[in-house]
């Protein structure tokens, strides 16, 4: 974000502060603690959540963790190209894979007036289209078929052909925005809605997925879908008697539908496949069950509005049943569908614990994937994040101890999290609540963390440590955590960060030992100022902390 232009406010200490010009708190500017200066208090708002609302901590948490998430979105295909080989007429007397027509001939074939004739040139396209490597869809997508295979979805009296040219635009519609558009534009979606009340089971199940495809393509396209009133019709057909296929990729489609934050899918669409959705929840397929699972984690992905609809529907124990299945592809996103309502209010928190969510999250904590162990130490950050009730539900259930195995024994990228968890907890528990961390052994894991280069971690780390001697300090008990960190070989750690290269972390870790360890910050200072000398000018280090350089040297 861009500041302003930065000038320099003098206090009554004589400390000069960078302050924006923009009528903010010019304490702010600095995300550190001016203890030793005089400001003992700031520095409870200049860690990452200090002193903010729990909705705001909340809502950059999910952000965070969307963040992470970014390499993963590709968990559930959003687009789906059918590469089958085999033939689906009984009859057919041509079930090679290779083509045998070149795109020109191609072109003739599909504009002749004899329909055996397009069918041939249409089979072509779909055999170009199913090749599992390098499908030239961009060259098929510019040659001027899509308006005559849209053409061919009419023509009832040759549901072969009909097959052929939904199976050629579903994969077409497997490509790019572009692509997906000139299928849109081609006319392609109301022809395929009516196929939807097709009597060839064959030619309506195709038709679905090209229309699963297309919504999958972003929030547009989608809505474009909705809109076009394919939701009764899918009910429909989930409510009769069709394949296993065929409902995996109904269920597929609905979870496409309900892809998309930005903006999500309309209120009366949600309501109207939330059924749909909780109906399919209690089927046993794995494949079913897992788009079920992903299509309720998009609902409640930051939109608490639909969140609350989701939980209406009473599918919050189905979903803890889901979180405990032997199938990963199950796991993930029911655990990611409870983590996105535990990050929503007070209130949607609570019910996902009544529905004995804490009750699976050991097991979860104790996976053999790290992934899973990471979604379930997230999801417990945002309990973590609620109220002081709640807090304590994570210690009634046992989960510490589980976590500070993951924080000591854990991959990085699970301890960050359990980091953050610690974070949350510490922003609404009570003292006896802080000290459950300490009794259950945080400390010395979390201190060996301070050894990482993650600044943001390290800066995180030194916030936890402070709000539990803060807590140890109110109770009396400041002497012994004291000396608990220093046996932990804390102080050491908090001595090295002194010379950090990040003005923050250092003035974070002597703000800690000035103050509960009586430590001597200025030969530091000194040190650092040295150090800082090789890399850049004396000019350069007086636009940091001027008035603190001129303090140092002149007291040295």
């Amino acid at each position: 974000m861009h500041m302003g232009k930065v000038k320099w406010k003098k206090f009554t200490t004589g400390l000069a502060v960078a302050h924006a010009g923009d009528g903010s708190d010019p304490r702010q500017f600095s995300s550190v603690n001016m203890a030793a200066v005089g400001y003992p208090k700031w520095r409870l708002n200049q860690f990452k959540y200090r002193g903010k609302n729990i909705s705001v901590r909340r809502r950059q948490r999910i952000a965070f963790s969307l963040e992470l998430r970014k390499a993963k979105k590709d968990e559930q295909a959003f687009k789906r190209r059918n590469i089958t080989y085999l033939s689906p007429y009984p009859d057919s007397k041509n079930t090679t894979k290779e083509v045998r027509l070149t795109m020109d001939e191609i072109i003739i074939g599909i504009n002749d007036s004899d329909f055996e004739v397009c069918f041939e040139a249409t089979r072509e396209i779909r055999k170009m289209l199913s090749q599992e490597n390098n499908p030239p869809l961009e060259m098929v997508a510019e040659s001027g078929v899509i308006p005559r295979l849209v053409e061919f979805l009419r023509v009832s009296q040759h549901p072969y052909l009909q097959f052929e040219a939904a199976w050629a635009l579903t994969n077409i519609a497997s490509g790019t925005s572009v692509q997906v558009g000139a299928v849109v534009k081609g006319g392609a979606i109301p022809p395929l809605l009516e196929l939807l009340s097709f009597p060839s089971t064959m030619v309506c199940e195709q038709a679905v997925w090209a229309l699963g495809n297309i919504a999958g393509d972003g929030p547009e396209f989608r809505d474009t879908v909705i809109s076009s009133n394919i939701i009764p019709r899918l009910s429909a057909l989930v409510s009769s008697p069709i394949s296993i296929t065929f409902l995996r990729n109904i269920t597929w489609t609905l979870s496409n539908l309900c892809r998309y934050r930005n903006p999500p899918p309309p209120e009366n669409a949600v309501k109207q496949m939330l059924p749909i959705l909780s109906h399919l929840l209690q089927h046993e397929d794995d494949e079913i069950l897992s788009d079920t699972c992903w299509a309720l984690s998009y609902l409640t992905e930051g939109c608490t509005k639909h969140t609350a609809l989701v939980i209406k529907t009473g599918v919050l124990p189905r979903l803890v049943e889901l979180m405990t299945s032997s199938e990963l592809s199950v796991v993930t996103p029911s655990l990611r569908t409870m983590g996105n309502i535990v990050s929503g209010t007070d209130d949607q928190t609570q019910m996902a614990i009544n529905a004995g969510m804490l009750k699976v999250m050991a097991k979860l904590l104790q996976h053999p994937r790290s992934s899973v162990q990471q979604e379930a130490t997230w999801t417990l950050s945002n309990v973590a994040a609620g109220s002081r009730c709640q807090i304590q539900e994570l210690i009634t259930h046992d989960l510490l101890p589980s976590l500070v195995t993951l924080l000591r024994h854990g991959q990085y990228k699970v301890q960050e999290e359990v980091v953050w968890m610690l974070s949350n907890f510490t922003l609404e528990a009570s003292a006896d609540q802080l000290f459950q961390l300490v009794h259950v052994g945080f400390l010395g894991p979390l201190l060996n963390l301070l050894s990482f280069p993650d600044e943001r971690m390290s800066l995180t780390i030194l916030d936890i440590v402070s709000s539990i001697l803060q807590a140890a300090q109110k109770q009396s008990d400041r002497e012994s955590l004291c000396l608990l960190i220093e046996e932990l070989g804390g102080v050491d750690r908090l001595k090295a960060l002194q010379l950090h290269n990040s003005w923050d972390i250092s003035w974070a870790a002597e703000d800690l030992l000035e103050e509960y360890f009586s430590e001597t910050i200025k030969p530091m200072w000194i040190k650092k100022l040295l150090y800082a000398r090789q890399y850049a000018t004396m000019q350069e280090l007086l636009k940091g902390r001027p008035k603190m350089v001129f303090i140092f040297l002149a007291d040295n």
